[in-house]
């Protein structure tokens, strides 16, 4: 983890919106998120889901009835995989060939990403960051079922071949960002993770989803980037914060009560300089949207940030080590209410910068 990233509470989103418009939706990043703008996923494309954008490179990929799964029993599919292993190897042996590989993205699913980088390059000078975002790999591959309806994360070698394309294509996204010449962060966005513990993945260990974890983080480590994992509700925090992200993209608004719980595992994160993002916006309930202002969000920061201060965390530390964000993605909003998410936490970042 770079030491030296210190965000100060500038403002970040979360990925999504509800538009049609790769290039308008961009710009709307850059005005609502100029220091560390991201590239946007709109949810109207069916190739722009959370599993379907991310899919692509994997063996075996079939569609019936408008569902993707994995067909383990197509005749190719076991030389698909030994093909999918030697292009992960070459990559892992020399990851500049991720571009024009199976694990790039094209504009057929990420036609955001490419705007990005157009709308970008003329500025990136004045940038602080830039990020990027992909599906986590416990959703991905809890997620993604095979022939037989199974979620892939209990086959051990499809839970595999799920984690090291997650891994490969995050890498492929920090490469290409890095291109900028500006710290890179890349989300791992992980809903699934709220039921983690829960009787709906009794059967899985903590041991499996950690390792699955630090193998995708590693990628984004090993090209100088850092590694988030955003979750927009509740969830075992101590999972996340044990690990080694670098970067905890929580709710506050909704879900601060439950986060503060981890005291220990905040302080030790705390302690090695790992970020905070702290998701003060709502997005989940138009009326809350509709009557929050950027002054009673700045106050419940301020109330939120002295329960921190009393696990024994300076304030200064908190405020360094912080970024403002929406508690999640505005993609299943209406415009209306996904500009006032964005207007919001521009306005907050911008007053507590501010010293308000």
């Amino acid at each position: 983890m770079k030491a030296s990233f210190y965000p100060d509470r500038r403002a970040a989103l979360i990925g999504s919106l509800p538009m049609t418009d790769h290039a308008a939706a961009t710009q709307l990043v850059f005005e609502h998120a100029p220091d560390i703008p991201l590239w946007v996923q709109l949810p109207a494309y069916p190739a722009e889901g959370m599993l379907a954008q991310f899919l692509p490179g994997f063996p075996g990929v079939s569609e019936q009835n408008g569902k993707l799964f994995i067909n383990t029993q197509d005749p190719a599919f076991h030389d698909d995989v030994l093909g999918f292993y030697e292009a992960y190897l070459a990559a892992e042996q020399d990851p500049s060939v991720l571009d024009g590989s199976v694990f790039a993205l094209d504009t057929t699913v990420a036609a955001g990403f490419f705007e990005f980088l157009n709308q970008a390059g003329p500025v990136a000078d004045r940038l602080f960051a830039v990020k990027g975002q992909i599906t986590g790999p416990f959703t991905f591959a809890t997620g993604v079922t095979d022939d037989q309806g199974r979620a892939l994360f209990y086959d051990d070698q499809l839970r595999d071949v799920a984690v090291k394309l997650i891994a490969a294509k995050a890498r492929w996204q920090a490469r290409r960002l890095a291109a900028l010449g500006r710290p890179v962060i890349i989300f791992f966005d992980e809903p699934a993770l709220t039921a983690f513990g829960s009787s709906a993945y009794i059967s899985i260990s903590r041991a499996d989803v950690t390792a699955c974890f630090e193998e995708v983080f590693a990628a984004v480590h090993a090209e100088g980037a850092l590694a988030g994992v955003h979750v927009c509700a509740n969830a075992e925090w101590d999972l996340i914060l044990d690990s080694s992200a670098d970067i905890v993209s929580f709710d506050s608004y909704s879900f601060f009560d439950k986060f503060v719980l981890y005291a220990d595992h905040i302080r030790r994160f705390i302690d090695r300089e790992g970020l905070l993002a702290w998701g003060i916006v709502p997005t989940g309930d138009k009326e809350a949207i509709g009557k929050e202002t950027v002054a009673s969000l700045v106050a419940l920061w301020h109330e939120q940030v002295a329960r921190v201060e009393k696990l024994g965390i300076d304030r200064t530390t908190i405020e360094r080590l912080s970024l403002i964000t929406p508690s999640c993605g505005t993609g299943s909003l209406d415009m209306d209410s996904a500009l006032r998410v964005l207007e919001l936490n521009a306005g907050v970042s911008k007053a507590l910068r501010a010293g308000q």
